[in-house]
């Protein structure tokens, strides 16, 4: 039986980290890459092909790292291409990896995943491969993310923002929006994560600091929580490969709104509130339409129930085992 040496480097609790432990759990005869450091690092490529020309198993990476050589065995995995069509969210180092290591890979390898239909789009439109190398296993939502979870209950009513403090992630937008917004004053906006200047200055410059809450790294566990406990999400992201908030905060009954572009549209269907995440306005709109209807709330609860049920782990994991167990 094939083996395949899985870049469990990747492994986390959130985004790519998550992807990659569901996958470990397939039928698939996996094998812990013997290898150390970050595999974003810029010497993996060396690091990593090295290794795979002492060993002949095949190489599985949940994540966007390739060797330069013995790619025909390589099976890797492009959740979005955000470091080439987002300037300001890459290095010069990044960008000449993934133009001179990632889109060689992508031409050689055995098979590329990715998430989305979008991701698929782009990533065939950027390295000239062909639709069918490209498998599109999805993500699912995790246990934890469910309409039994409790909800988080600090004694105020508040909005949720899940994000890093990127710039792709369009909070300080969605900062201004909110102060814009013509709602009751007591509600808070909650930030997952820790502050940034910036939207702290913000804040200040508006006087709405005690409107504005970090929440400080949360597990997947207190997550669910917050999604729970929310009025409703606000995801009005630049650029997603995915975007797993959203069916994350659909799965605890929250609803949510999100942007008309990239993957979003995509993933969420119509059971999201859309907007242009460039138009403030619009966001704010957004805010107070769906925090004084009620009705509307309901609507979208019970469809981002039905649509979660699209996207499962099981549903990934079967995808993958199939692709991966079907190679030579």
């Amino acid at each position: 039986m094939k083996k395949f040496n899985f870049d469990s480097r990747w492994c986390g609790e959130h985004g790519i980290g998550r992807f990659a432990n569901e996958i470990r759990k397939g039928n698939i005869n996996f094998i812990d890459l013997p290898l150390k450091g970050n595999p974003a690092g810029k010497f993996d490529v060396l690091k990593l092909t090295y290794f795979l020309l002492k060993d002949r198993n095949y190489f599985y990476s949940p994540g966007y790292n390739a060797p330069f050589f013995f790619l025909k065995r390589c099976v890797i995995t492009i959740h979005d291409l955000n470091h080439i069509d987002l300037s300001y969210n890459s290095s010069f180092l990044k960008k000449i990896y993934y133009k001179v290591v990632l889109k060689r890979a992508c031409k050689h390898c055995a098979l590329i995943f990715t998430v989305s239909d979008y991701s698929k789009k782009r990533i065939v439109e950027w390295s000239g491969v062909r639709p069918e190398k490209i498998i599109v296993v999805g993500n699912g939502v995790s246990e934890e993310f469910s309409q039994n979870c409790k909800p988080h209950s600090p004694g105020y009513k508040y909005i949720f923002i899940v994000g890093n403090r990127k710039e792709h992630k369009n909070e300080e937008r969605a900062m201004s929006a909110f102060i814009h917004a013509q709602i009751d004053k007591d509600v808070k906006l909650v930030f997952s994560g820790d502050p940034s200047t910036k939207l702290i200055d913000l804040a200040k410059i508006h006087n709405v600091e005690s409107r504005v809450i970090f929440s400080g790294r949360l597990s997947n566990n207190k997550l669910a929580e917050y999604y729970k406990g929310a009025e409703f999400l606000l995801f009005p992201s630049l650029y997603e490969g995915f975007g797993l908030p959203v069916i994350e905060s659909m799965a605890c009954g929250t609803p949510v709104i999100t942007s008309n572009n990239t993957s979003l549209g995509e993933v969420a269907g119509d059971a999201a509130y859309l907007i242009d995440p460039y138009d403030q306005s619009q966001i704010t709109k957004a805010i107070e339409e769906l925090y004084f209807n009620y009705d509307l709330r309901a609507s979208l609860r019970e469809k981002g129930f039905e649509r979660t049920k699209i996207y499962s782990w099981k549903k990934t994991i079967a995808k993958a085992e199939a692709s991966l167990n079907s190679l030579p």
